[in-house]
Order: C-alpha cells, then structure tokens, then sequence
C-alpha cells in the first residue's frame, strides 16, 4: 500500500503544471506591489466603470501601468510598455480611454480584455498586453506581479 500511494503522489506531481501560457520575450517579468487608494484624486477616476488610469511611478511594472475598472467589483491592471518589442524610448503606451497605444509602432490595445486591435496578418507572433494581478481591499486596489 506505501508502494501504491508512492506512484499516486508521484503521478499526481507530474502532472501539475504551472506554465501560465506562451511567455513574452521583449517583457521582463518583474516582481512588485502598488497600492492605489480610491480616496485619492488620482485615483478616483476607478471609481467608475469603464475609466483608466496610468500610474507612471518607479518600480511599479517595467514602464508603469494602466489600470481600469473592468467590471462593478473588478480591475485589470496591465504593463504600460508595448508588448511586441523590447521597451525603449518610445515603448511606453499613451492611453486614450479604453485603448492603449504604442507611440513605436502605433500599435492598438483594449485594457478591458488586454488584446491587440487589428493584429497584423503577416505570419508574425504578436503579444497581447502583459497583466499583473489586480485585487481590491476595501477601498484599495493592490496591483502585484
């Protein structure tokens, strides 16, 4: 019977998998935590369905984050810099309501799903746009990678 619950605990490990999908080679993935107060003026736009913001402050993300209110209890929060080429001067996104756009290439994003706009057809790989964990906390929203 240890024997047997041996192969089982052994099986059972193998087929664990944590690979969270294709990874992203242009995009580091960097650990941090941002606490974003609804409070606070600069913030208080989430407050509302639909709405964005960009939080361009060091250390959170690569280039910043956009951040919109997705739903009436839920929030995305996504990497500012283009997802389809290593970040440079130019690779921060401009955010213009719901869509993010890559002042590179002008490539086009929607921050409520993350996905690129009008992927070109021309046998490329394009990245959607990289999300970091979004949770609220009372009237806090906690943006972690």
């Amino acid at each position: 019977m240890p024997r047997l619950t041996s192969v089982l605990l052994l099986l059972f490990l193998l087929s664990c998998d944590n690979d969270r999908g294709e990874r992203n080679p242009y995009l580091q993935e960097i650990g941090f935590r941002f606490d974003m107060n609804l409070n606070l003026p600069l913030y208080s736009p989430l407050t509302n369905l639909g709405n964005a913001v960009f939080v361009d402050t060091p250390g959170t993300g690569i280039k910043g984050i956009f951040v919109i209110k997705s739903n009436f209890d839920q929030y995305r929060a996504f990497e500012a810099s283009c997802p389809n080429h290593i970040p440079n001067e130019c690779s921060t996104m401009s955010l213009d309501g719901q869509i993010v756009t890559c002042n590179c290439e002008g490539y086009e994003y929607y921050l409520f799903t993350g996905q690129q706009k009008d992927r070109p057809d021309d046998g490329q790989r394009y990245y959607n746009l990289l999300e970091y964990q979004a949770t609220v906390s009372g009237n806090v929203v906690v943006v972690t990678n």
